[in-house]
């Protein structure tokens, strides 16, 4: 097997990751019904957008394709940035409002282990970087010179 073939494989792989990993994080939120705000649905239009992109790598890689995943999956990165800071937010506020005057290391412990799990948004991260990873020296990307 060359090395074509194989990072031609790996380019499928970490793509089919990233878009299941869109895909099952769809049905994760559903199950935990992420639905209660406006803010608590941007992972499921984030997620829809990351798998929709990453078909179209997938099965039509173009230029254009591979670009729309690399934007898409920049604005999924900053989403799960994003919903990390919202999460921490949330256990802040519910550790506060149980202990008003607990101090800021009580408060801290009680934030780190809320409700919001803290690593939850970074699925998306994770999806995103993989994304990302596979589009990495690209032949679609690849410039090509002037027949002489």
């Amino acid at each position: 097997m060359n090395s074509d073939t194989l990072v031609s494989r790996y380019r499928k792989f970490l793509l089919a990751v990233s878009g299941f990993s869109c895909l099952f994080t769809v049905v994760e939120l559903w199950l935990e019904e992420h639905t209660g705000s406006p803010s608590q649905l941007l992972p499921f239009i984030l997620c829809a957008l990351g798998a929709a992109v990453v078909a179209v790598a997938l099965f039509r890689p173009g230029r254009n394709a591979i670009r729309a995943l690399r934007i898409v999956m920049g604005v999924t990165l900053f989403g799960s940035l994003f919903g990390l800071y919202e999460h921490i937010e949330h256990n802040w506020e519910f550790a506060r409002e149980i202990r008003p005057n607990a101090t800021f290391s009580v408060l801290l412990n009680d934030t780190l282990h809320g409700g919001n799990p803290l690593l939850a948004p970074g699925i998306l991260a994770l999806a995103a970087v993989l994304a990302i990873a596979a589009t990495y020296f690209h032949p679609a990307l690849q410039t090509q010179s002037p027949e002489a």
